[in-house]
């Protein structure tokens, strides 16, 4: 794989969109797990990681007493409480910044969000001179496929790991890989991010390639 800057965004990795929460997607701490361990086995594959979190302060009819979960939803990811922080999992990752988006709107995208500073997500990645994105997180259906794609529209190569996000349903789901797969949007597993082959824990893989390949090394 030729080298890359690479980045990594985590979306909305939030109790308040796993189980429990006030918009709990089932399997979202699994998921969180998951990611957290990605990370630790895969940092150094990252020029830059970030994190986007929902962060709602007055986000107008984003929230409803009769939501429809379609354009508006129960209160969710409140600024300030413990629901809208990052899930525990991630907290302790090596994240180089924390993007925070739809205090007064709804935003579905992490290039909606900004930093502590004001800067956006699009200005934080050129910053860092990036030039392929991953995209994981939750809710594959809903933010992390926004983000996907405005991260494709702004020009970037992107790929989302499929393993380490998770629907809000399994119809949504579907409807979400299909409009990333046309747009250009790359979906794989996380264990096929890097490298092109995985050694089994005897080293059995790399034996077998070196002895059909390359017969005569010693």
């Amino acid at each position: 794989m030729e080298a890359q800057n690479r980045a990594l965004i985590i979306v909305d990795v939030q109790p308040t969109f796993c189980e429990g929460g006030a918009l709990g997607v089932d399997g979202g701490n699994d998921v969180a797990e998951r990611i957290a361990d990605f990370v630790t086995d895969n940092a150094d594959e990252y020029e830059y990681i970030v994190t986007t979190q929902d962060w709602h302060i007055e986000p107008g009819d984003h929230f409803a007493t009769e939501p429809d979960f379609v354009d508006t939803w129960p209160p969710h990811g409140v600024a300030g409480t413990p629901e809208a922080e990052l899930h525990e999992a991630i907290a302790s990752l090596p994240v180089d910044d924390q993007v925070k988006k739809g205090q007064y709107a709804a935003a579905y995208s992490g290039f909606e969000g900004t930093d502590a500073e004001g800067q956006t997500l699009e200005s934080l990645l050129r910053a860092h001179d990036i030039q392929a994105i991953d995209v994981v997180g939750i809710a594959e259906s809903h933010c992390v496929k926004e983000t996907a794609l405005d991260a494709l529209r702004a020009g970037w190569p992107v790929r989302v790991f499929s393993d380490l996000t998770v629907p809000v349903s399994a119809e949504l789901g579907e409807a979400a890989r299909v409009e990333m797969d046309e747009a250009g949007v790359e979906q794989l597993d996380s264990g096929d991010a890097f490298g092109f082959y995985e050694e089994d824990d005897d080293g059995d893989d790399l034996d077998e390639w070196t002895a059909q390949w390359l017969p005569d090394t010693p």
